[in-house]
């Protein structure tokens, strides 16, 4: 399963490619307003940082305004995947952009249905939001089993982009069921690598370490008697 991080911060971003972690990063409206800066340069130093997809969400609400806000995001970079909602419009939106070879990730889907429209208009990815699902008191990772059973049932191609993910239990099932991508926020990222007893073990191994004699910590090979 790939990992994407959702962010626009750009130190954030600069940390998580720096561990080798990401393969990708999902923007929307609101984490890039959290940074104050201009939408488009920020975007496109995000494109230089990361090398792969980076979803940047479209702000109209009819379909030709997303049309065109999506071809202007598309031509910033390669790695740029348009985001349209899953709405009437979103959809009409989404088979326009597909048609001229333009990459959509639907947003903003909460059902299994929702899901199917998005596939059968042509979205490279979907975005089931499972964290507000879960707040409302149903079962987000139910979505996730279901979309991948009707993407499976009929070989749609479009990959199923886990979001609004809230903690790593989140991310162990969205890889169990075979999720294609997880984003999420920085937090969580770092809470995938904390482990207490991983903390315990090395300074445990590092506290040994120190026990013995200066002589004996010497990463150079020793030099070895000739003749």
């Amino acid at each position: 399963m790939k990992i994407f991080l959702d962010s626009a911060n750009l130190k954030e971003i600069e940390e998580a490619v720096k561990w080798g972690a990401i393969d990708g990063i999902t923007t929307n409206p609101s984490l890039v307003a959290k940074e104050h800066r201009e939408f488009l340069p920020l975007i496109q130093e995000i494109c230089q940082r990361v090398n792969g997809p980076i979803s940047v969400e479209t702000v109209s609400r009819d379909a030709a305004g997303m049309v065109e806000e999506g071809k202007l995001v598309a031509g910033i970079h390669p790695n740029v995947v348009v985001k349209c909602p899953l709405t009437k419009e979103g959809l009409t939106a989404t088979r326009q952009l597909t048609a001229q070879g333009i990459r959509v990730n639907m947003t903003l889907c909460f059902s299994a249905t929702q899901a199917l429209l998005a596939a059968k208009a042509g979205a490279y990815f979907i975005s089931p939001f499972i964290g507000r699902l879960d707040d409302i008191s149903q079962e987000g990772m139910a979505l996730i089993r279901d979309i991948k059973t009707i993407y499976a049932n009929y070989r749609f191609t479009t990959q199923i982009l886990v979001a609004s993910v809230r903690h790593p239990i989140h991310v162990l099932e969205a890889a169990r069921i075979g999720a294609d991508i997880a984003t999420m926020p920085f937090g969580v990222l770092e809470a995938l690598v904390k482990h207490p007893l991983t903390d315990i073990g090395l300074e445990r191994f590092l506290r040994d370490w120190e026990s013995l004699p200066a002589e004996a910590k010497q990463f150079k090979p020793a030099r070895q008697r000739v003749g």
